[in-house]
């Protein structure tokens, strides 16, 4: 009975340990998605050496991981923040695009280039173009 009354002995060390442990290892599948979604994002990679360094990062992943990070690391921050302009000037043309033109002269181009478009014909431009001009 003694030993298993010690087995639920746990002492204030050996939680602190676990909690260690656990934050170690989200620390650890944090990396790993972030590399792998970096691997997949790279645009100057092939899809061959893509499934490549997947598959070491995969396979043997704590060597993996560092070789990546030595070859690659310099490229990661750079990456990503060319993706992040990217995305704030495709959300800043969205944002525009759905404002609509804001001058009645940015009206009328956009209707001309319906017109030209032949999206609109030409009595429903003039139409238009009345309610722009009024």
């Amino acid at each position: 009975m003694p030993l298993a009354l010690s087995s639920y002995s746990y002492p204030l060390l050996a939680v602190f340990l676990t909690i260690l442990y656990f934050f170690l290892f989200v620390i650890w599948i944090w990396i790993l998605i972030w590399i792998c979604l970096d691997i997949f994002r790279s645009r100057d990679l092939s899809g061959g050496a893509k499934a490549l360094w997947f598959l070491f990062v995969l396979f043997i992943p704590l060597v993996g991981v560092l070789v990546y990070l030595i070859v690659r690391g310099n490229g990661m921050h750079q990456r990503l923040v060319g993706q992040r302009g990217q995305q704030e000037e495709q959300f800043r043309s969205n944002v525009q695009d759905a404002a609509g033109p804001q001058s009645p002269a940015d009206q009328l181009a956009k209707l001309a280039d319906l017109r030209d478009q032949g999206v609109l014909s030409t009595a429903e431009f003039e139409q238009e173009k009345a309610k722009v001009l009024a």
